[in-house]
C-alpha cells in the first residue's frame, strides 16, 4: 500500500501542464525553439533580415490568437548576433510600439495557427498570407524575400506545445 501511495505521489508531482498557446511561457519556449532551428538562425541572420533593425540592435515579432485579442500579445526579440538571427527573449510584450519598417505583428484563428503549425496544404507562409489565414503587419517586401525561413517559423508554432482551451492571462 505504501508503494502505491508513493508511486501515485511521484506521478502527480511529475505531471507537467503545458503552457497556454501563445502565453509568455509558450513564447519563451518558442524563443528556444527558434535558436534550435538552423533555417531561422542561419537563413535570417546577417544584414538582410536580422540586421534590418532600424539601428536599435533588435527586431520584434509579436503574435496573438484572434479569439484572445490583441491584449494577449506575446513577443520574440531577435538580434543579429555573429551573423545569425538569435532569439534573445520570448515572453510578455516589452515593446509597446512596433516600427513597421522592421518589426512584425501576426495573428490568426486557433484553427489557422494549427494549420500553419502542421504545414498543411495551403498553410505555408505564402498561402497563409495570400488567403488571409495569417493577418500580418510589418515590412511585407522583406517578408516576401524570406518565405522559406518564414515557413519554418510558422512550423515552429506547431512544434512548441500549448493548450488552446483558454486564452493567455
Amino acid at each position: 500500500m505504501r508503494f502505491t501511495a508513493a508511486l501515485a505521489a511521484l506521478t502527480c508531482s511529475s505531471a507537467v501542464s503545458a503552457a497556454t498557446f501563445m502565453d509568455a511561457d509558450w513564447a519563451s519556449a518558442a524563443c528556444s525553439a527558434w535558436n534550435s532551428t538552423p533555417a531561422l538562425t542561419n537563413d535570417l541572420g546577417g544584414d538582410a533580415w536580422a540586421g534590418n533593425d532600424a539601428g536599435r540592435g533588435y527586431k520584434v515579432i509579436q503574435l496573438y490568437r484572434a479569439k484572445c485579442g490583441a491584449g494577449s500579445k506575446v513577443e520574440l526579440e531577435i538580434r543579429n548576433k555573429d551573423g545569425k538571427a538569435h532569439c534573445e527573449r520570448g515572453g510578455a510584450v516589452q515593446h509597446a510600439t512596433l516600427d513597421p519598417k522592421v518589426d512584425y505583428l501576426m495573428y490568426a484563428s486557433d484553427e489557422d495557427w494549427d494549420c500553419m503549425g502542421k504545414g498543411s496544404f495551403g498553410c505555408g507562409a505564402m498561402g497563409a498570407m495570400m488567403t488571409g489565414k495569417l493577418k500580418f503587419q510589418g515590412p511585407k517586401g522583406e517578408a516576401m524575400g524570406v518565405m522559406g525561413p518564414f515557413d519554418n517559423f510558422l512550423l515552429l508554432t506547431g512544434k512548441v506545445p500549448g493548450e488552446t482551451a483558454a486564452c493567455p492571462k
